[in-house]
């Protein structure tokens, strides 16, 4: 058929994703006849997705199978993750009947219509009206949030929600989403909670979770996650937000195999590889470790989603295993990227660890060591955070076998708990950083409990009804470790007791500095760390159509932690 959408296609662009030549030139006549100014193509997910990240598309239509094992539902979650697609965007999927369930299922994450073949011209037609209509009727609401209006964009969707008006569904989850983002746990989950008496839907039931989890009741969210795993067991995002309250549990064993089960399930999503793949070499599984996070290079090196510890992590991984070549081709990598985004301190700390790997490598054994020395003097800055300091400790465990002491080992495993470890989950992952020395991750857990015993007896005076001696004595401790439980727990007992207090205002001064030199953001690996972001979300950042300033600064594993948020590379 020849008949235009409406009158806006004349200057709208169009992407077509499908392996097979035939069908995918069929798309595009169709789409051209519909009339669309610019129809491209792509014949590769991973070509679609750098066409994606470099320019706006009005309408994506995408096959779901390709030969490689990625699927375009792996695209589409990317996208829906990484907020690479704006909301204006139309995505629709063509599939068999043989995954019409896994596509059916898709829609009610972020799917704007599918396609069972065979079709028409004229389905493909209506399923790409329909579509364009509702993006036309939510309009203001995605105008709010281009504008960062981001409470009058919830309150639009909450109305439409409860007038029931046209596309309510869809603006509820929008809506609730923004209340999470905004803090607002108990609003979100709220209408999360109405969405699922209006009408079940497995989005929703995770919403709850994800509601839940960010109150801090982990213990709930996990109920609640079994319950919809047990009813949806192939619902992947589910199985992100049970690996996050695992790892806040401290089980990373747990959390590893859940991380597995979500990689399994869509095996081209680059986020998914990269989380497994970083647990699995923090859990000494360098087998699984090298494979996903090979995998991840190989897929993703291009994508603003690659995120460069997974080279650095290959890295380590290369050198265990005597790979010179494929150590210098990590080192290679990481040091361009340092060059290319020289306003980076992250990326420039991973080259240097590069460098101090080849050192080791080439046998330069004291030139590496009087440079790691040298590094683990930053420790106490206030950007040295939770990622560094587990990249440290991994080297430091091989730098025993080059000459270092045990004792200088301890010192540093010693002072960075004292630093980092601020829960049970980050206790784990440093432990398991240094997984490798057999008495190494038992210094972590007994410097673990030292921390929490100086909170311990810090808070006993607050009990005895000395408050001014517990807030003194927590910021003592805190500016000498540098822990964020600490200097956190001395900033709350101070405003609780402000009125009771001497000189309340010098203490809550002390309190802020601390707590801007050492509870400022920061990012590390798989399933720690507290952030803005919700794992298994439909985030609500508004993509834009052009391309990164930096794809090396994409964000690290998706996930949270007691004291620290996601941050960039740079």
């Amino acid at each position: 058929m020849s008949q235009l959408l409406d009158s806006e296609v004349v200057t709208h662009h169009a992407l077509v994703v499908d392996a097979n030549p035939m069908s995918r030139s069929v798309l595009m006549q169709h789409l051209r006849s519909f009339g669309f100014a610019v129809v491209k193509q792509a014949n590769r997910i991973v070509d679609a997705r750098d066409m994606l990240e470099g320019r706006r598309f009005d309408v994506v239509v995408c096959d779901y199978h390709f030969d490689d094992g990625v699927s375009g539902q792996d695209l589409l979650e990317e996208l829906r993750r990484e907020q690479m697609m704006p909301y204006s965007t139309v995505f629709i999927m063509v599939t068999g009947e043989a995954t019409y369930a896994k596509v059916a299922e898709a829609a009610e994450a972020a799917l704007d219509s599918y396609l069972v073949k065979p079709f028409s011209a004229n389905t493909l037609y209506e399923r790409v009206k329909e579509a364009r209509q509702r993006k036309r009727v939510l309009k203001d609401i995605f105008d709010a949030l281009e504008a960062k209006q981001m409470e009058r964009a919830a309150q639009m969707c909450i109305e439409r929600f409860e007038a029931k008006q046209l596309y309510w569904l869809y603006a509820a989850r929008i809506g609730a989403e923004l209340l999470l983002g905004m803090k607002r746990n108990a609003e979100g989950k709220k209408l999360y909670d109405a969405v699922i008496a209006a009408k079940t839907v497995p989005w929703a039931r995770l919403g709850v979770a994800r509601a839940q989890l960010a109150d801090g009741d982990v213990a709930m969210a996990r109920r609640t996650l079994e319950s919809l795993l047990s009813d949806q067991p192939q619902y992947a995002d589910s199985y992100d937000v049970m690996g996050k309250v695992q790892m806040e549990q401290g089980q990373l064993v747990e959390a590893m195999e859940t991380y597995k089960t979500a990689a399994t399930l869509t095996p081209g999503c680059i986020l998914r590889l990269q989380h497994c793949g970083t647990l699995s070499f923090y859990m000494g599984d360098a087998g699984v470790a090298a494979d996903m996070l090979e995998r991840t290079w190989s897929m993703g090196h291009k994508s603003r989603l690659f995120d460069v510890l997974s080279m650095v992590l290959l890295a380590f991984l290369r050198f265990d295993a005597a790979d010179s070549k494929g150590l210098s081709l990590a080192n290679d990598t990481l040091r361009r990227f340092s060059e290319t985004y020289r306003h980076s301190l992250r990326l420039r700390r991973m080259a240097q660890l590069g460098e101090m790997l080849m050192l080791l490598h080439e046998r330069k054994a004291s030139a590496a060591i009087e440079r790691a020395r040298e590094a683990f003097k930053e420790m106490q800055a206030p950007e040295f955070e939770m990622e560094a300091a587990t990249n440290t400790l991994s080297l430091w465990s091989r730098l025993l076998r080059f000459g270092v002491d045990e004792a200088e080992f301890k010192s540093v495993v010693v002072a960075l708990t004292r630093r980092f470890s601020v829960s049970k989950a980050t206790m784990e992952v440093l432990a398991a950083s240094v997984r490798s020395h057999e008495a190494a991750p038992s210094w972590v857990r007994e410097s673990h409990a030292d921390v929490m015993k100086l909170a311990e007896q810090a808070m006993n005076h607050a009990v005895a009804g000395q408050p001014r001696d517990a807030v003194t004595t927590l910021l003592s401790h805190g500016e000498e470790t540098g822990n964020a439980k600490l200097i956190e727990m001395a900033g709350l007992v101070a405003q609780r007791h402000r009125d009771r207090i001497d000189g309340i205002e010098a203490i809550l001064d002390r309190a802020s500095n601390l707590s801007k030199r050492f509870c400022s953001p920061t990012s590390h690996i798989a399933g720690v760390r507290r952030s803005n972001r919700s794992a298994g979300g439909m985030v609500l950042r508004v993509a834009s159509n052009k391309p990164p300033a930096s794809k090396a600064a994409s964000e690290p594993i998706k996930a949270t932690q007691p004291a620290a948020t996601s941050a960039q590379a740079a």
